[in-house]
């Protein structure tokens, strides 16, 4: 087995959030992965909406306190952990006041979309390689799924490419049917940049907007597999994939997706 270590850079998960499709997958992919035999981390954001002593998460001191600086302003990293005993998993959350506290996933309580969910995508997803980092953890594989960890690909390839955590490592990007509707704006597309990371490494795909579209065709863009989740996927993402010769795993139905996906890690070597 190549793909011994599989990392998750999820969106939401079940139950630390309301049950969904997208927060179920975010809690069975990891586990069923862990039963095929991998070793696993698995990533979340810390949603305002997670209820912390209920969940009993309780922040890791020794990974926290670095700052993350997106649109020339510090943002501070505070990692979080809680367990879930049932699946022997435990669960890493990435948290900042600014982007996560006392907010939702995607919109407010009145149902309006958070105008710097671009930036609390950047956030997660550097707060997720810099935590790895610190870890010593060095994973085969980092599977990334929702659009909360879209950006992730493009970090590991660009701007921590020669990172030992991250050197060989093999990225699968799980593309979705579409979350939101949000137009993230063009001009957020630019803060992005970090390190090797410019903004014109995705100007192709962010042309005249930049949402979830085009989110997730930056992920797709800097991956070395890419998965389809089911049928109601965005046919252009599924093009665009293919357009670049990338591996590509059609939909799986049923419990068959576990074998069909580690055996796909495997073909990534």
């Amino acid at each position: 087995m190549k793909a011994k270590k599989v990392l998750f850079i999820t969106t939401e998960i079940e139950p630390f959030v309301t049950e969904n499709k997208n927060s179920l997958m975010g809690r069975i992919l990891p586990q069923s992965i862990q039963e095929c035999g991998h070793e696993i981390r698995t990533f979340s954001p810390k949603w305002g909406t997670i209820n912390e002593r209920r969940n009993q998460l309780h922040e890791v001191i020794r990974l926290s306190g670095m700052n993350l600086i997106i649109d020339d302003t510090d943002h501070p990293l505070i990692i979080k952990v809680a367990s879930l005993p049932s699946a022997r998993m435990q669960i890493y959350f990435i948290d900042n006041d600014d982007y996560f506290m006392k907010r939702g996933i995607l919109t407010d309580k009145d149902g309006v979309e958070y105008s710097d969910n671009g930036e609390r995508a950047i956030f997660y997803a550097r707060g997720v390689l810099e935590t790895v980092k610190k870890l010593r953890w060095v994973p085969d594989v980092i599977h990334c799924y929702g659009w909360a960890s879209a950006l992730a690909p493009l970090y590991i390839k660009q701007a921590y490419k020669d990172e030992p955590s991250f050197r060989d490592v093999k990225v699968v990007m799980e593309v979705s049917p579409k979350e939101f509707e949000q137009d993230l704006g063009v001009e957020n597309a630019k803060f992005v940049e970090y390190k090797d990371v410019r903004y014109d490494d995705i100007k192709d795909i962010c042309t005249d907007t930049y949402g979830h579209t085009e989110l997730e065709k930056i992920g797709v863009k800097f991956s070395d597999g890419v998965i389809i989740e089911n049928k109601d996927v965005d046919p252009s993402i599924v093009k665009y994939a293919k357009s670049l010769g990338l591996p590509v795993l059609d939909p799986v139905e049923g419990d068959d997706f576990k074998d069909a996906f580690s055996n796909f890690y495997e073909t990534l070597f």
